[in-house]
């Protein structure tokens, strides 16, 4: 499976051509840019411009967007306000939010990529069906809104009541907006385990986001320093792998000198591990 990098890894820092170089250097040909305004601000034409320059004379392609979590330039931290959830139920609040979302959509007019991953509420929220009738239309209207650019929308699974996979299915099959998802392996490995989420998801995986944790907190590990079974994991993920990369969604960790360069070595890692073994 191709080997993609989320800037997440980086999400602290500007994201400029060096370290989109330092990803190529390691051996990762493509990214998925995740939309965070310190990060990449998609309000900055001069940031997008540049960075639509760079990617023309680069082999380094974008497989995938972000869709941003936070409408401020410090992950939330000014307050609830700041939180972009696609199933909010106000009507005015709501279609803020999608609108904040097709900003961030405009960036394929200057870089292309082809999907972009969107969480269904926001962590721990219970379920609410006003807020299943707002995804609906927030949902609805990003679709048309990022076909026009050529992208794909994908539902990530996260750790809330709306996004298991079986209320993912359930949504879909009842909505008809034939969407793609993109299967996180820490969310599944916190939520009804990473077994039980593959087989309810697999049919319609288009991306991967795949990190460790310790069963309990989303931590964002690299692979094989949790508690996932990667060996499990890797032979559910190689049942399809001509479906999706294998995409790597990384916290930086405060003490590694090279993390990018780690990150490689995590993805090899995966690669080698012999699924046949008891």
């Amino acid at each position: 499976m191709t080997p993609v990098l989320s800037t997440h890894l980086f999400v602290r820092h500007r994201l400029t051509a060096v370290w989109l170089e330092r990803a190529w250097d390691a051996g990762f040909p493509s990214v998925e840019i995740f939309c965070a305004r310190q990060h990449i601000d998609y309000r900055d034409k001069a940031q997008i411009n540049e960075l639509g320059h760079w990617f023309r004379d680069s082999r380094l392609t974008v497989h995938s967007l972000h869709s941003p979590m936070y409408s401020d330039n410090v992950s939330g931290r000014s307050g609830p306000q700041s939180v972009l959830d696609i199933t909010e139920t106000t009507k005015a609040k709501r279609i803020a939010v999608v609108d904040e979302v097709k900003r961030a959509l405009e960036i394929a007019d200057v870089i292309p990529f082809r999907y972009l991953v969107q969480h269904f509420g926001v962590t721990g929220q219970e379920f609410d069906e006003r807020r299943i009738d707002s995804a609906f239309s927030s949902l609805e209207e990003i679709k048309v809104f990022a076909g026009q650019r050529g992208v794909q929308v994908l539902l990530e699974n996260t750790p809330n009541e709306h996004s298991s996979a079986e209320q993912l299915n359930h949504f879909l099959n009842q909505t008809h907006l034939n969407l793609g998802y993109c299967f996180d392996i820490g969310h599944a490995h916190l939520g009804a385990g990473v077994e039980h989420e593959f087989e309810l998801m697999k049919e319609r995986i288009r991306s991967t986001h795949l990190h460790d944790n310790d069963g309990r907190e989303d931590l964002h590990l690299y692979p094989l320093t949790g508690s996932i079974d990667w060996r499990k994991a890797m032979q559910l993920l190689r049942s399809r792998p001509d479906q999706y990369p294998m995409l790597l969604e990384l916290k930086e960790p405060p003490t590694l000198e090279q993390p990018i360069e780690e990150a490689k070595r995590a993805s090899d890692k995966l690669e080698e591990i012999n699924i046949n073994e008891q």
